[in-house]
């Protein structure tokens, strides 16, 4: 008789590419998000370079100076520097303020996707590093949440992150947790990862979408 073949119901996706897919996009999406708050400031090429390599690579940078994982992402793939130094040319040659409106609204939503993309494949490193959990989940949120502040830094603005009192930082929190969890209990990584993403993406995007106010520092 002819041995049955078991076929598996989810296409195989190899963890580290899932990893190299997560972080790709996400560079695209912060990118994105620089690129504006750039434009919004009306920066010279310079400065739009800047800002948007800071919000693509800088949580991730500051992720693996911590797990003291070398090569850096953006070193050992020379190519993305290439990729948003172009992206940052081109915006300035062709784009005008008919062609889209810089305002903190439009930044809101490929922030929300940078937020969720790069807590999951944060969180999924620190653990493949061997971390405890609780310290993979803070090294997703230092992933997702440092490259918008360093953005806001340089464009002179106190970083959104902390003065628009809507969730950010905990929506990462959950969406690390969510990736813990998938790893946990053996859920396929890929899936895990894209799990962790939406959970965080979507408590954000919720936040937004309901103007959901975190408790603020009340005086006298």
């Amino acid at each position: 008789m002819p041995t049955a073949v078991a076929l598996s119901p989810l296409p195989a996706l190899s963890l580290s590419a899932a990893q190299t897919l997560i972080e790709a996009t996400a560079i695209l999406a912060f990118a994105a998000s620089g690129l504006l708050e750039a434009a919004r400031k009306k920066l010279d090429i310079i400065g739009v370079c800047t800002v948007v390599a800071l919000a693509a690579f800088g949580g991730g940078t500051l992720r693996d100076i911590l797990l003291d994982r070398r090569p850096l992402f953006w070193v050992e793939h020379s190519s993305w520097l290439w990729i948003l130094l172009g992206l940052s040319l081109l915006s300035m040659l062709f784009l005008r303020g008919r062609h889209f409106k810089p305002t903190e609204r439009a930044i809101q939503w490929p922030d929300a996707l940078g937020l969720g993309l790069f807590t999951a494949g944060g969180t999924q490193l620190a653990l493949t590093a061997g971390t405890p959990v609780i310290v993979a989940v803070v090294m997703g949120m230092i992933t997702a949440v440092f490259g918008g502040v360093l953005r806001d830094i340089v464009c002179n603005e106190i970083p959104s992150a902390f003065r628009d009192h809507r969730p950010y930082a905990v929506c990462s929190f959950a969406g690390g947790w969510c990736v813990v969890a998938a790893d946990h209990f053996g859920v396929v990584d890929w899936l895990g990862l894209a799990a962790g993403a939406a959970v965080a993406f979507a408590l954000r995007a919720m936040a937004l979408a309901c103007d959901l106010r975190l408790p603020t520092w009340r005086g006298d």
